[in-house]
């Protein structure tokens, strides 16, 4: 079974529906099992590649200090994400060190739901106890990756690349809501995949540190985050096509602490773990590779941030 030449794919931004849950809001740029698994890789030879990705997630917060969200600080809150992400990825012919060079860029859209039902405390200090909700919705922040790096050695590719998180989204420090997080974050990352041509064995793994900008609306300067996700999975013909299915496990801490005026919090270093089921889907659509997956990552070990669960829907297409 040559999987290789079916799974040439990446979807190289899948971070950008963070907006919800930042250290400062509860996470950063980068969302927890986003890219992890062999559709995330570079592909096999030049070309273009198009890719769309959903993303649902469902969380809440409970703490006695509450949840930095832009100037105010909230207990007891339950948010909902939906994003839609547009991913377009060129692979060039030109080589850097033996390894193929790749760019893309990807524009998310984002819609958020925000209920408080618990003390919220204003810039001021002024704390009340109530029950308030807000909603926001848009573009979110883009993310451009302008240099990418990749080497192919039998049924393993990996590669380095270099990406970049840029506040587009509207912000505002007054409300709960927001589609950006108004400040910029730089990632470094390298990956892995192997797949099996014959025995159609997937281990895949991607590791990143966000450096981030301070938020100059709110004196609040994010700490940098370090992250690792793993999916290892079985993929066997089925007809003419080829379905996976395997598990993804991600993991996600800060590695130091926030800081500036507006972190009232202190230090507020965020970590989540998770792992769940996925489930992908190869096919050809006039004469072109079509790539789909499908995964649910419910979270199982929180700190200060959100607590929930993340559905991914993604499918990409290879010209």
């Amino acid at each position: 079974m040559n999987t290789n030449r079916l799974y040439p794919m990446l979807l190289c931004a899948a971070a950008l529906a963070a907006t919800l849950y930042a250290e400062e809001g509860g996470g950063g740029h980068y969302t927890p099992g986003g890219t992890a698994s062999f559709i995330d890789a570079l592909l096999d030879k030049p070309g273009w590649a198009y890719a769309n990705q959903g993303l649902y997630y469902g969380g809440d917060f409970s703490g006695k200090k509450g949840l930095p969200l832009g100037a105010n600080l909230a207990g007891n809150v339950d948010a909902t994400s939906y994003v839609d992400v547009n991913v377009l990825l060129y692979q060039s012919s030109l080589e850097l060190f033996g390894g193929a060079y790749a760019a893309c860029a990807a524009v998310p859209f984002v819609r958020m739901d925000i209920d408080v039902s618990g003390n919220l405390t204003g810039p001021r200090g002024r704390s009340a106890s109530k029950q308030t909700s807000d909603r926001a919705e848009g573009l979110g922040d883009i993310y451009l990756a302008p240099f990418m790096l990749g080497w192919k050695k039998g049924d393993l590719k990996y590669d380095v690349r270099l990406g970049v998180y840029a506040p587009i989204g509207e912000y505002d420090k007054n409300d709960l809501a927001n589609v950006g997080k108004n400040y910029w974050t730089v990632e470094p990352a390298v990956s892995m995949s192997y797949l099996g041509s014959k025995n159609g064995v997937e281990v895949t793994s991607f590791a990143g540190v966000d450096f981030n900008t301070e938020n100059q609306d709110t004196d609040y300067q994010t700490g940098e985050q370090a992250h690792l996700d793993l999916t290892v999975a079985q993929h066997l013909p089925l007809g003419k096509d080829i379905a996976g299915l395997g598990a993804n496990a991600f993991y996600y801490q800060q590695i130091n602490g926030d800081s500036g005026d507006g972190a009232r919090l202190g230090g507020f270093e965020g970590k989540t773990a998770g792992v769940g089921p996925v489930l992908s889907y190869v096919t050809k659509v006039c004469d072109r590779d079509l790539v789909l997956e499908v995964k649910w990552l419910p979270e199982m070990d929180v700190e200060n941030r959100l607590a929930g669960d993340f559905v991914w829907v993604k499918a990409a297409l290879i010209f």
